[in-house]
Order: structure tokens, then C-alpha cells, then sequence
């Protein structure tokens, strides 16, 4: 087979695939939840009204049902370095973390520890913080810095003990986009023979995952966030889910991954969730022969290029303008910014944005801990986001539409 050798990225061709482009708005909502190409629609659509139901190997309906499930496996595998047997589907990642929480928690008790972080949005800080307090143990705080937005896994390391049993911790901020070295982090939970519970939510979408390298014993992702349907995913291995033992229905299965799975899966996301799985693997028009996983390697180094580019042009611009301030600062991070201006509160920016055909979100983003860490409390900030199909058109609108409200010079 010939070596692997992506094309440039080519961002007019990705655009193409977005119908929502057309109604004209410059999205950069996309941490929120990114705009859908026309596969996975179509996808959708085709399962909907295809012959299907529940799971097995009789009649046709049957086999369809099963296929899609074992493809989208396969497919979140690929995408994350993961065992497809180690793959669960759920509502949302929120909803997974908290059936995981109890599950885990059932084994803590009174003198037990679990490690937060103030990075994390809250659906990874208050499934375990609930989970601590109905089991009697203890939670403790990795804080980082709000001036740099680092999280240093020496501020994991303060507060990680032989007490310690999970530590949950973001691959990246859905607020600022801050992305910890989550191996390094796993080196300390380990060495406290404790477990890690990532939340790959924000990061899975700009920068590829191999679980094995992060280290990472649970890692959460949302298809939602990178160009799928509304799901989430939990990846582990298969050993580790074995030992897991959570509440579910007598005569559900009980083999793994489908003992973490409550009632009939969602057939058409699943195939919707492959459709966006291949849609990433073909960002970098590479050679469709090679395995999925070469191409998202290729594809993903594209895009991460892309992404860096274009926010080197809007960091630039906005960070000249006066009196704005920028609070995602952090080395490694996301193509994400959250930022705030004296005399503008966050959603009059959001509505002044929207009015010049900008689609940039204002809030806390369920960052809860750290909005406050930051001093920004319940208000937050403006969040822009970056995406496969955002262009230097759309940062030249965002830019100009903020130098324009705060008064900047271009």
C-alpha cells in the first residue's frame, strides 16, 4: 500500500457539505454543538426509513439494526484508538458519567477521596461530587491558574493521596479551551492506584485521541460536538467494564458493552455517528484504501492546521483591541476563546454579533467552577469556536463585528 499523503485542506470543498452554511451566518458555536454535513443527514434519513428493529439475526429489519450498531463501534474505536467491544452509547456524556458515578461510587465510603477540577464543566464535577456525597467520601480540588488558564498536573499531584480513588479531569475547557497534559495526570492517578475519568467532550473535536497514550482508564465524548447527531459515548476497556456492575433491567444483557446501555439503542444516530466519523477521515482527501484510523491521523493534522491558523488571524485582531480581555491563555488549547469587554455585558455582544450574521454564544457554558475561578461568576464570557468548515471570511466578519462594537481600530 502507498504511503499515506493528504491533500491540502480544502475548505470551500468542506463547506460544501453544510447545508446551514447556506442561510449565510458565521458559525462559531461549535463547542456548543457543530453544524451537521449532508452524510450524516442523509445517514439519519436512510435509517429512519429503512426496514429496522430490535437487534438480531433473522430477518433482515433485524440484521440492519445489529450492523448499525457494530459500524458505529468500530467507527467511535477508530476515532478514539479504542476496542469497539469497549465502546457504550448513551444519551449524552452527561448522562453516562452520572450512571458511571453511581456505579463506581458503590465501592467508596467514609475516608475515601475523589479529585475535581475547576477547569471541568460540571457534567464531570458534580456527577462525582453527588456520587462522594451519598457514599460519605471526600472531594478534592485541583485548581488552576486564571491568569495562564494551566491546569499543571502538579496541581492534580497536591491533592491526589493513597486515599484517592478516581480522579476526573478534561482533556480540554469547553470554556477556554485549556487542554491539560492528561498523560501526565493519568502517571498520578495511577501511581495512587486510582482511576481516570476523562472528559473528551471539547478536545475530541480538534485534536485526535489514542486512549491508550492519554492514559485515560474512561474518556466521554460527544458526536454532537464533532459534526454527528445528539450522543454520547463512553470508551473504556473491555476488562475494566467487566468489573462494573451498574443498576439495569433483569433480562437486559449483560455482556459488555451493553450492560451500560438502558433500553433500545438509537439506531439512526449511531448511523449518523459513523456517517461523521467518516466525514473527519475524508477532511484530508486521503487515499480511501488506507484504514480509517491512518486517514483520521492525516485528517486531523490538517485540520488541526487549519484551526491554528486562522486563530493566530482572530487572536491577533481581537486581542489589539482596548480594553478587551482574553481569558483563554493557556500553551495548549483548543481553537477556542473566551473573551469579555469593560461597558459590554457578554450577551449584548452575543445579540450585537448575531445582528451582523455572527453566531458566537455568551455565558458560563455549564463551566460553573471555572467561570467563577476566572471572576467572571454566573455571567461568563462571549465564547467563539472554531470548526472544520470555519474560513477566513467568517473570521474577518467575527473580527471586524467585535472591532466595531468595542470601538477597536482596525
Amino acid at each position: 500500500m502507498a504511503p499515506l499523503t493528504p491533500t491540502a485542506y480544502d475548505v470551500d470543498r468542506i463547506r460544501w457539505h453544510f447545508p446551514a452554511l447556506r442561510e449565510g451566518a458565521a458559525h462559531f458555536d461549535g463547542p456548543g454543538g457543530s453544524q451537521v454535513p449532508d452524510a450524516v443527514a442523509t445517514a439519519v434519513v436512510e435509517t429512519l426509513t429503512s426496514a429496522i428493529s430490535n437487534r438480531g439475526g433473522v430477518t433482515a429489519a433485524e440484521r440492519r439494526a445489529d450492523r448499525v450498531v457494530v459500524e458505529a463501534r468500530t467507527a467511535m474505536g477508530d476515532l478514539l484508538a479504542a476496542d469497539p467491544n469497549g465502546i457504550v452509547f448513551g444519551r449524552s456524556a452527561t448522562e453516562l458519567t452520572f450512571q458511571l458515578a453511581r456505579t463506581l461510587s458503590k465501592d467508596w465510603g467514609p475516608g475515601d477521596e475523589v479529585v475535581v477540577s475547576r477547569l471541568d464543566h460540571d457534567a464531570n464535577v458534580r456527577p462525582w461530587v453527588l456520587a462522594a456525597e451519598a457514599s460519605a467520601a471526600t472531594v478534592r480540588w485541583a485548581d488552576f491558574d486564571p491568569v495562564t488558564g494551566e491546569l499543571p498536573p502538579e496541581a492534580v499531584r497536591s491533592v491526589v493521596t493513597d486515599r484517592t480513588r478516581l480522579v476526573a479531569v478534561t482533556a480540554a475547557s469547553n470554556l477556554i479551551g485549556t487542554r491539560p497534559d492528561v498523560a501526565a495526570i493519568a502517571e498520578i492517578a495511577h501511581a495512587a492506584d486510582a482511576l481516570l475519568w476523562v472528559d473528551g467532550v471539547h478536545a475530541t473535536a480538534h485534536v485526535l485521541t489514542d486512549l491508550p497514550a492519554s492514559g485515560a482508564d474512561f474518556w466521554v465524548c460527544s458526536p454532537y460536538k464533532f459534526l454527528g447527531p445528539h450522543l454520547g459515548v463512553l470508551a473504556a476497556s473491555p476488562a475494566l467494564l467487566e468489573t462494573l456492575h451498574p443498576a439495569k433491567l433483569l433480562p437486559s444483557s449483560d455482556a459488555v458493552p451493553e450492560r451500560f446501555e438502558l433500553g433500545t439503542l438509537p439506531y439512526e444516530l449511531l448511523a449518523g455517528t459513523t456517517a461523521a466519523v467518516d466525514f473527519l477521515a475524508d477532511l484530508a482527501l486521503t487515499d480511501p484504501s488506507h484504514p480509517r484510523r491512518e486517514r483520521l491521523v492525516a485528517s486531523f493534522a490538517a485540520l488541526e492546521e487549519h484551526e491554528d491558523s486562522l486563530l493566530a488571524t482572530l487572536e491577533a485582531r481581537l486581542r489589539a483591541i482596548p480594553g478587551l480581555t482574553a481569558h483563554s491563555n493557556a500553551q495548549r488549547r483548543t481553537p477556542t476563546l473566551l473573551v469579555t469587554a469593560p461597558g459590554h455585558d457578554p450577551q449584548d455582544l452575543r445579540t450585537a454579533l448575531a445582528e451582523r450574521g455572527v453566531n458566537a454564544p455568551a455565558g458560563h457554558f455549564y463551566a460553573w467552577e471555572c467561570s467563577h475561578h476566572l471572576g467572571l461568576g454566573a455571567t461568563g464570557g462571549l465564547r467563539m469556536g472554531l470548526a472544520p468548515y470555519t474560513n477566513a471570511d467568517d473570521v474577518d466578519r467575527l473580527a471586524t463585528g467585535l472591532e466595531e462594537i468595542c470601538g477597536g481600530a482596525r
